[in-house]
């Protein structure tokens, strides 16, 4: 049976009922019981389907058109000509794909470790899948927006509920920070459907705007985004929200949610506001620099682990919006197109790295519960399969040839140099930097005498936990020898979208 007309809706409420369905079974605190694991299977079934139907994404993709695919589109408000517009092009099908994938190991990572309303916590998370999909799908702004808005209550509820002991502070953090942002874009969007008639994206893309409203219209979306990336100066809710969210919801946050602030510069703000997006472009490099710089000498300082792989993401979502914004600096288009796909391979290869750092760092919290670097030491020693992943991920995190850190950094940091030196040296710093942070963080945790008595008692990976890892690891060696699927994917989309930021409106 072909799915593929119907397909991107299948893949919104699966995840979506299934984690209903799951609050219908209820919890059960005894692991045990045949109820307690009822709840875990559906959950990692839901999951594992939903993945199972996403590769109809890549099978039935079309990689020689920038046209939408995969479009579903019914009259949802009509007095407001609001529709249900569902499609993806190579920029939206590689994210849908990333979130698919990561969903059921973020599952089986919970499996035994959550033990306080295990079936609210699975739930939470397949829901947050289905609006996450949703985000990647929508071509109504209004749909846009009702998704992008509804997310934060899974993400909320998953901090605020399994979260450490600042968890309120931090998820009120998260949660004001990024809905004030989104709110900015409502307003652009209203403003937008009073020039166009309809909130259709396309109906966006080719309303005439003056100079005066695409910079306004420019700046609603950039607060919206740079919080979602998270951008310096708006940054400072991220480590919070790490440090206190339970392993998944760390995950989750890092390899999906921050790629929706640079999806949201690609979907509107470059082609919505062409001639704003020019304007704005030298701030845009500026910050993200700065992200890549001080932010990496900020992650240096840190004691607690979860923090510095903060710090550490905020400085790598840096080249993604650095290579977006590249393109009116760079008078070859080849140049620009390089820059805006390293920029998406960064985003789909931190989704995959990040992700395992923070599980890594939730396999060692299992058991000693501390994040603490200083009370650790000599792990190598009791689990030598967990720090051969734990090493991997890391020079993976540092841009290292031949994993997937390595393809899309590089790609930027070309392109940086075609539009000015001193870009790509700031750029290039991170190399460095990402060394010096992520290495002294194996050195001190992993390596050396065993520092005590805990450490010597740590257990080994067990099964789940070696699975989990080790199909982080496949993805991210694979991605890292072989981007040319994803480049492909990609290709025809970001030439569109370069003619499309490069057309002024004015």
């Amino acid at each position: 049976m072909d799915f593929s007309h119907s397909l991107l809706s299948i893949l919104i409420w699966l995840p979506i009922i299934g984690g209903i369905g799951l609050l219908a079974i209820g919890d059960d605190e005894d692991t045990t019981s045949s109820r307690s694991s009822t709840m875990r299977i559906v959950a990692l079934g839901m999951s594992l389907l939903t993945l199972v139907l996403s590769i109809g994404l890549y099978k039935w993709f079309d990689n020689d058109t920038g046209a939408m695919q995969f479009v579903e589109r019914f009259s949802w408000i009509p007095a407001l000509d609001v529709w249900y517009y569902l499609g993806v092009d190579g920029i939206s099908a590689p994210l849908i794909l990333l979130t698919t994938f990561i969903t059921p190991l973020v599952v089986i990572a919970g499996w035994d470790s959550i033990k306080t309303r295990p079936a609210q916590y699975f739930a939470a998370f397949l829901i947050l899948e289905g609006l996450m999909i949703g985000v990647f799908s929508a071509l109504d702004g209004l749909l846009f927006y009702v998704f992008w808005e509804a997310m934060l209550i899974p993400m909320f509820l998953i901090i605020g509920v399994w979260g450490g002991q600042r968890r309120i502070y931090a998820t009120l953090k998260f949660f004001l920070y990024t809905f004030l942002g989104s709110v900015l874009m409502l307003v652009a969007f209203i403003y937008l459907y009073g020039q166009a008639g309809s909130f259709d994206l396309f109906e966006f893309m080719n309303v005439p705007l003056s100079m005066t409203a695409q910079k306004l219209i420019f700046i609603a979306f950039l607060l919206a985004f740079a919080v979602k990336v998270p951008m310096w100066p708006v940054h400072t809710w991220l480590p919070d929200a790490h440090v206190e969210a339970p392993t998944g919801g760390s995950v989750i946050l890092a390899a999906i949610m921050l790629k929706m602030g640079g999806y949201g510069f690609l979907r509107l703000s470059l082609p919505i506001v062409p001639d704003g997006s020019a304007y704005f472009s030298g701030l845009v490099i500026a910050l993200s620099l700065i992200a890549i710089v001080y932010i990496g000498f900020v992650a240096l300082m840190q004691k607690d682990m979860k923090k510095l792989i903060a710090y550490s993401s905020i400085a790598h979502m840096g080249f993604v919006t650095l290579g977006f914004f590249l393109m009116w600096s760079i008078a070859a288009s080849s140049g620009a197109g390089l820059g805006m796909t390293g920029g998406m391979i960064q985003m789909v290869s931190h989704g995959l790295i990040s992700g395992a750092m923070f599980l890594c760092v939730g396999v060692l919290y299992d058991r000693m519960h501390s994040r603490q670097i200083a009370d650790y030491g000599g792990v190598a020693n009791t689990m030598p399969k967990f720090t051969a992943f734990m090493v991997l991920f890391s020079m993976a995190n540092a841009g290292l040839p031949g994993t997937s850190g390595f393809v899309g950094e590089f790609m930027v940091i070309i392109a940086s140099f075609k539009a000015n030196f001193w870009y790509a040296f700031l750029a290039a710093s991170t190399l460095v930097l990402g060394a010096a942070y992520t290495l002294w963080m194996v050195k001190r945790v992993l390596y050396g005498e065993v520092a005590n008595n805990k450490v010597a008692e740590l257990q080994d990976l067990n099964q789940r936990e070696f699975i989990v890892l080790g199909v982080l690891a496949i993805a991210v060696l694979l991605l890292g020898l072989w981007p040319a699927p994803l480049v492909d994917m990609m290709n025809v989309t970001i030439e569109q979208l370069l003619q499309q930021a490069g057309h002024s409106k004015l």
